[in-house]
């Protein structure tokens, strides 16, 4: 290759790294820092600006740090909180933040293993001081939804403080279980708490049913003897009726009461099957089958 050639090919190679150094591209989704000599001087398609796109930087004097613009979502390492009623549960959080200050997050931060090791530190930090308030059975279901805002708000205020240049977006639990070392425990102690439970249950349903039992049976005498009263009346009214139609009938016809009274005796004798009768023929009390109801 001829002399010419070669500072021909030296030029274009300066010049591509010219431009490299000047040029650069901000993707909508992400934001910019740009570096003065290490110093971080302005941003570039930050949060509430649409300013993506070829940018110029000044070249070799200036450098850039892009970040991401979105909303970002980071778990939390397991951490091992004691309740308030000395319940150990393990809690497993995640939470999603935001940089909302790009040029604070780079001089607090530089970067994002450095942010995911803070806010982790103070998402722990937060937990144990607002779940360690509380009893077991509010973390898991009661007031985990009040507790994760008081979490939520707390991180939020750290992260102010301490000028991480974040926003805390929201904070929540994954899971929150017992150490596996204390689950067969309580396990046994809510089984036979639940056991107790139900015996304390199905003695308080028997003493119902026994004093339901007996108010039923107490009705059903009550109801039966004034059942038993009322037909006792009305049957004495009844024949009380009866007798006072018949002696009237038979002051009117004296021949119809002997009448009467005959067939009376006739029904009570001869109803019995196994009874035998020795009579006279002529006895009188055969005369109404002889002589019919006209008989003397």
């Amino acid at each position: 290759m001829s002399r010419p050639a070669l500072v021909w090919l030296a030029i274009a190679a300066g010049v591509l790294v010219l431009l490299l150094n000047t040029f650069y591209v901000v993707d909508q989704r992400r934001q910019a820092i740009v570096l003065n000599f290490g110093k971080a001087v302005r941003v570039v398609n930050a949060a509430g600006q649409d300013d993506a796109g070829l940018k110029m930087k000044v070249p070799f004097v200036e450098n850039v740090v892009q970040l991401d613009k979105r909303n970002l979502e980071m778990e939390a390492e397991k951490e091992e909180i004691i309740a308030v009623d000395q319940t150990r549960l393990v809690v497993d959080a995640f939470v999603r933040y935001r940089i909302s200050d790009p040029l604070q997050y780079y001089r607090t931060l530089h970067n994002e293993n450095v942010a995911r090791d803070r806010i982790e530190r103070l998402v722990n930090s937060s937990l144990r001081q607002i779940l360690g308030s509380a009893v077991n059975s509010d973390i898991i279901s009661g007031r985990r939804e009040a507790l994760m805002a008081q979490a939520r708000a707390d991180v939020a205020k750290r992260a102010k403080a301490s000028e991480l240049g974040i926003e805390i977006i929201d904070l929540r639990i994954k899971r929150a279980d017992l150490p596996q070392q204390n689950q067969q425990a309580v396990f046994r102690r809510m089984q036979t708490s639940r056991q107790q439970e139900a015996a304390r249950l199905r003695a308080v349903g028997e003493q119902q049913k026994r004093e339901i039992t007996a108010a039923a049976d107490k009705e059903v005498t009550i109801t039966l003897a004034a059942a038993t009263e009322q037909a006792e009346m009305t049957r004495g009214q009844g024949d009380a009726q009866r007798t006072r139609i018949f002696a009237q009938s038979f002051g009117k016809d004296p021949g119809f009461a002997a009448f009467y009274r005959s067939m009376q005796a006739y029904e009570a004798s001869l109803a019995q099957g196994d009874t035998t009768l020795v009579l006279s023929p002529q006895s009188d009390f055969f005369k109404y089958f002889e002589r019919g109801p006209t008989a003397k």
